[in-house]
């Protein structure tokens, strides 16, 4: 993996966000609703490339029972170097120093990533329960 990438742990801008997101096969979300999400983060850690946003992770949630990590996405020309582990180790460490004893981290895996979050630790939660969601 080549190290030549600042790792920044603030959210990207509203606009960075969203073209990181739709480059990477992910919704693309309304400037307004993306503010409101990226402020309310309790964790972001950014990869840039000089001043390109080339990868990202977030980690919402209530800060003690309850932790989601989100938006994990590499620009796809950057895909297959490390980078999403990257991401991950910065998440994993700021989870290990901020969850409690009987706190809850989800996240919803798409494949093929679900083989990167298995590396941290994260198991499927199925047959004792599924994961649901309601789209507005």
């Amino acid at each position: 993996m080549n190290d030549d990438f600042n790792i920044i742990y603030e959210p990207p801008n509203p606009g960075e966000y969203n073209n990181l997101r739709l480059e990477g096969g992910m919704s693309g979300k309304s400037l307004e609703v993306a503010t409101i999400g990226l402020k309310n983060s309790l964790f972001a850690v950014c990869l840039y490339q000089e001043s390109r946003l080339i990868g990202m992770g977030r980690v919402i949630g209530d800060g003690g029972a309850f932790f989601q990590v989100v938006d994990i996405v590499v620009k796809p020309s950057y895909q297959g170097k490390g980078l999403g582990k990257v991401i991950m180790k910065e998440i994993m460490s700021y989870l290990d120093q901020h969850t409690y004893p009987g706190s809850y981290v989800s996240l919803i895996a798409d494949d093929p990533a679900n083989k990167l979050y298995e590396q941290f630790g994260f198991r499927y939660t199925y047959p004792g329960s599924h994961g649901m969601c309601r789209m507005y």
